[in-house]
């Protein structure tokens, strides 16, 4: 174990608490966090994506959040490398690197250390993918997809049209899909003693109402007038298909009423949570919390600190 740097991972659904979590932990062990969130990386999207707020953050250095302006691409390849040099920079200041977030491809990809190869940057059929998604939708760019690489496609939804494109253009490229390269890029030992937490709740309704209250929050906080920006700039179509902006979409082109379109975003953040749940029941490792049987916050974040404490990569002692 010496010489690898310690990370602690704090992961979850939507709305299942991972920041409020992340933050405390922070402040008695003596952290900061690394998002691993792909919507929360860009600028201006700041509602939709839940994005912590300076109150929420409660002065702990966050890293790769709200850097990226929303017409940049960005894949976990990018990802891998800054996450990488964060968690670096952070322990070298002898604080704790505490991941956070709920792209599990993000926090799988960092954490096992996956190589990628270089491809380039921009490839000729890009333009002409990007014109096929918006002519035929993401759903049939998945199903071209789903014909060379299915395991990768039944990781992608059809709203992702970046990412299919990109796990297109790496088989173009390449000549191996992207799940060829994931299994082949594990050669290289991981840097980091991980300790994997992750949020679940045993009565699931009550992350559903979690979900719904989170929503009904957003739509106070401006998400409406937030969206609308994003609708009005047809140069933003990757940033406006996140989950928030494109269900409001009907209710702009007057195709749907506003009510119809809050229940539509209710429904597609539940069933994107039970996608996240998926991706995680899939990772090695991992310590589940139940927020809903611990009774209080501080009760979660006594048994995070404790199972962080027993897994020997942190000394909590001198910080608690």
């Amino acid at each position: 174990m010496s010489g690898r740097i310690p990370l602690a991972v704090i992961a979850g659904p939507t709305a299942s608490g991972k920041t409020a979590l992340a933050v405390e932990l922070c402040l008695r062990l003596g952290g900061e966090v690394v998002c691993a969130d792909s919507m929360q990386i860009y600028k201006k999207m700041s509602i939709a994506t839940a994005k912590p707020t300076p109150e929420e953050m409660k002065g702990v250095k966050h890293h790769l959040v709200d850097f990226l302006e929303p017409s940049e691409s960005f894949s976990v390849a990018d990802y891998v490398l800054l996450a990488h040099k964060a968690a670096a920079d952070i322990y070298s200041r002898g604080k704790l690197p505490v991941v956070c977030g709920g792209t599990g491809l993000y926090i799988s990809s960092l954490t096992d250390n996956l190589q990628f190869e270089k491809t380039c940057s921009e490839t000729s059929s890009r333009a002409s993918l990007k014109a096929l998604a918006d002519e035929r939708g993401g759903g049939y760019l998945l199903e071209i997809l789903r014909g060379f690489d299915p395991e990768t496609a039944e990781r992608l939804h059809e709203n992702n049209v970046s990412r299919i494109i990109r796990a297109i253009e790496v088989y173009e490229t390449t000549g191996k899909t992207m799940s060829e390269q994931i299994k082949n890029s594990r050669s290289e030992p991981s840097p980091y003693n991980v300790c994997f937490i992750c949020l679940d709740y045993r009565d699931r309704e009550i992350l559903y109402s979690r979900i719904s209250e989170r929503v009904d929050k957003m739509l106070e906080n401006g998400l409406l007038e937030e969206a609308r920006e994003f609708f009005n700039d047809s140069t933003l179509k990757t940033s406006r298909q996140a989950i928030g902006y494109k269900e409001l979409a009907p209710y702009f082109e007057g195709t749907k009423t506003l009510d119809e379109c809050i229940e539509s975003l209710k429904q597609a953040t539940r069933r994107y949570a039970k996608r996240q749940l998926t991706w995680f029941r899939r990772c090695e490792n991992v310590n589940y919390i139940y927020p809903d049987e611990c009774g209080s916050f501080e009760n979660t974040v006594n048994e995070a600190a404790e199972i962080i404490a027993g897994s020997g990569i942190w000394n909590t002692g001198v910080r608690m």
